[in-house]
This record gives structure tokens, sequence and C-alpha cells, in this order.
């Protein structure tokens, strides 16, 4: 009863760490500000755009184009936006609505739920390995096809979280926009080989060229239709 208790308190404690810390550690460590009234319209009206919806706002102080940022963090109902001041400072209109919407496309698709419960299933066998619930080989053997269920998914999921965006305010905007932001930081954005086949979120340059891809395909058919 104590060890099935103890695999109980692994699976939440990993799944909180993956859903909640990322938000804690936003909120305690960064130079947060509350955006102004003009800078909180600007977003209300790319968020209403995107389809984006949080429960708080709020504006990261830093230093330079590099440290462009838009993220959705923390759990449903408790949701926050962090953007750099330089989003709303420095960035282009459609280049800061591609990355809400590709924020809202994962908030959406419940991307980061999805990561907290692939890692919760993970440590929690680990857990039961170690603890001798269940055998070594039944265990690892788990493990393994958790791993690559997990992979597999949650790519899709991204790619999903993608085509959410690309409803909203277009895939080139979408796939322009994760261009810009690879170029201020000085990136050639990462195209998929056998290094990356064990990486939950698909490599930025897969991204970009499914977004293209969509793009050229929407374009074809409207020309079709005329």
């Amino acid at each position: 009863m104590i060890t099935v208790a103890f695999l109980v308190v692994v699976a939440i404690v990993a799944f909180l760490a993956v859903e909640v810390g990322p938000l804690y550690v936003n909120d305690r460590y960064r130079n947060l500000r509350d955006p102004t009234d003009a800078e909180r319209a600007y977003l209300d009206e790319l968020r209403r755009e995107a389809g984006l919806g949080v429960d708080r706002v709020a504006v990261v102080a830093t230093e330079g184009a590099e440290s462009v940022d838009v993220a959705v963090r923390g759990p449903p109902r408790r949701r926050v936006l962090f953007v750099t001041d330089y989003v709303l400072d420095g960035m282009d209109e459609d280049v800061a609505l591609g990355l809400i919407a590709a924020e809202s496309g994962r908030v959406g698709t419940y991307y980061g739920e999805f990561r907290a419960i692939a890692v919760a299933a993970v440590l929690t066998i680990l857990a039961a390995i170690v603890t001798t619930i269940v055998p070594f080989d039944s265990g690892f053997l788990s493990v393994i096809l958790v791993g690559v269920a997990a992979f597999w998914v949650g790519r899709r999921v991204q790619y999903a979280a993608d085509d959410r965006a690309a409803d909203a305010v277009g895939a080139a905007r979408v796939a322009d926009a994760f261009e810009h932001v690879a170029d201020l930081r000085g990136v050639e954005p990462e195209t998929g080989d056998w290094s990356t086949w064990f990486e939950v979120q698909p490599p930025l340059g897969d991204r970009i060229a499914a977004l293209r891809r969509r793009a050229d395909d929407a374009e074809t058919g409207g020309e079709r239709a005329a």
C-alpha cells in the first residue's frame, strides 16, 4: 500500500513539475512587470485575433532583440502569457501575431499537459522498477514503449498546434514569425535527422516547412477556385 502511494506521489510531483514548474520559475526569477494600458490593449487585440485566452499577461524586462520570447505557462485556469518587452517595442505586429497564434495552438491542443503526462508516466514506471513492483525486463520494455509513443504522439500534437495557429492567422504568417525569431537569435532552423528522432517536439525547420507547404497548397487551391 505504501509503495503504491509512493508511485502516486511520484506521478503527481512529476506532472506538477512539468506543468506548473515553468510558471513558478518565470514568476519568481524573471524581471516582470504589468503591461501598460496601451500594451494591454495591443496584446488583447492580438490575442483576440489569434484565439488565445489566458488568465494573466506579464511583460518580461530584457535587453536586446535576442531575448525575444512569447510563451504561455501554467495549467488551465492559471495560464499566463509572458512576452518580452522587445515584442511590444521593436517587433512587427505580424510577427508578434504569428508567435501568439503559435502559443494559442499549443494551448488549444493541450501540448503542455501532454508533455507533463508523458514525463509523469515514464518516471512512474521507473519508480515502479526501482521499488520492484514490476520486474526489470517488463518495466524497461514499458519505458521504451511509452517513450516511443510519447515521441510520436508529441510530434503529431505539435503539428496539430501549428495547424490551429495557421487556421487562425495564416500558415505563411506563422512560418514568417518563426523564421524572423530564428534570424534575431542568429540560429538556423534545424531539420530532422536521426538525432531528432527521440525528441517530443519536431525541429523548427520541419515545422516551418510544413507550414510553407500548407500555405502553398492554400494558394494553389485559391488559384484553382478562381
